[in-house]
């Protein structure tokens, strides 16, 4: 552990905790209004995260060491990038007119934010093209970027479709029967068949973070086909890109980014079995991870694999 560590529970601490408020029963996240309850669960998925948090503080930060900060929010150490950039190098300050890197960082579906008006000269601006994330505009990408159509129209379509909410990060899908009445505020998009073949009662998302728009590394999550919409994995794995993907599907991934001006964040990928085409489902700006379900030594690979991808994105390196 660096001599830094203490510092960033004295400067971090009070500001996490204005995050939540604590009851009884459960937490409540400020933010998006989500209730946590306490539960034999929820405290094993803490204590995985602290386990991760303090081994990635070992991670020695790469140098020379360059300055970041985020707008309009600053990014918790639960978030990926957090633990991500420190390895990379990079030391928070408030000042924007002072960092190397600014970082469009808001955990929301829709952040039409523009860029500090005060910056460095020759500051490298991050994701402040990313400001539409909702399920609408990531079919309408994952179209252009692949060519395959996820979107429907509930009132025309016949068969079964997945009705979800439009907001980022909700886990509310559920498939319906259509034609069927929309309900304002959802979405309806085809039913993409990602059992497992060698066990349909499993699903798999292949959950694959991007850095300057390129994938970099990719969380295999599996769930039971029951629970498909939720955030509840039997297995996580670690994979690189090249072993799950084509160089062409790598390429439409990166071509997705850019539909979307994603430059930094994680996109949730769907093989269809029966085609054997990619879907992009979701994409995250404030991508939170590693998954919890991985185990602690491939979490600090991939976050030193993602590190080195940042801090050369943000530096230049093969550009």
């Amino acid at each position: 552990m660096t001599d830094a560590t203490p510092r960033v529970f004295q400067t971090s601490g009070k500001v996490w905790l204005k995050d939540f408020e604590f009851g009884l029963t459960g937490l409540k996240v400020r933010k998006t209004g989500a209730h946590v309850p306490y539960s034999p669960s929820v405290i094993a998925q803490v204590t995985a995260w602290f386990r991760y948090f303090f081994a990635a503080q070992r991670i020695e930060p790469m140098q020379p060491h360059f300055k970041i900060t985020f707008a309009p929010e600053r990014a918790r150490p639960w978030y990926l990038i957090w633990a991500v950039s420190r390895a990379a190098g990079a030391k928070y300050v408030k000042d924007a007119a002072d960092a190397d890197v600014v970082m469009h960082f808001e955990d929301a579906t829709y952040s039409p934010n523009d860029p500090p008006t005060k910056l460095k000269a020759n500051a490298k601006l991050v994701n402040f093209t990313c400001r539409d994330v909702s399920k609408t505009n990531v079919a309408r990408a994952c179209a252009a970027a692949f060519g395959n159509t996820l979107a429907v129209d509930p009132v025309t379509f016949t068969g079964l479709a997945v009705e979800k909410s439009e907001i980022n990060a909700a886990h509310d899908g559920r498939i319906v029967q259509c034609p069927t009445k929309p309900v304002p505020g959802r979405v309806y998009q085809r039913v993409v068949d990602n059992r497992m073949p060698s066990d349909l009662n499993l699903v798999e998302d292949l959950r694959t973070s991007t850095v300057g728009g390129k994938p970099v590394v990719v969380f295999i999550k599996r769930r039971e086909v029951t629970k498909r919409f939720l955030n509840t994995n039997v297995d996580v794995q670690l994979r690189t890109p090249e072993e799950m993907f084509t160089a062409e599907e790598i390429e439409q991934i990166s071509a997705f980014t850019r539909e979307i001006g994603l430059e930094w964040g994680g996109v949730d990928v769907l093989r269809d079995r029966t085609d054997g085409k990619l879907y992009i489902v979701d994409a995250n700006k404030t991508d939170m991870g590693p998954p919890i379900g991985l185990n602690l030594p491939d979490k600090i690979v991939a976050t030193r694999r993602l590190s080195k991808a940042f801090r050369d994105f943000v530096r230049g390196a093969g550009n």
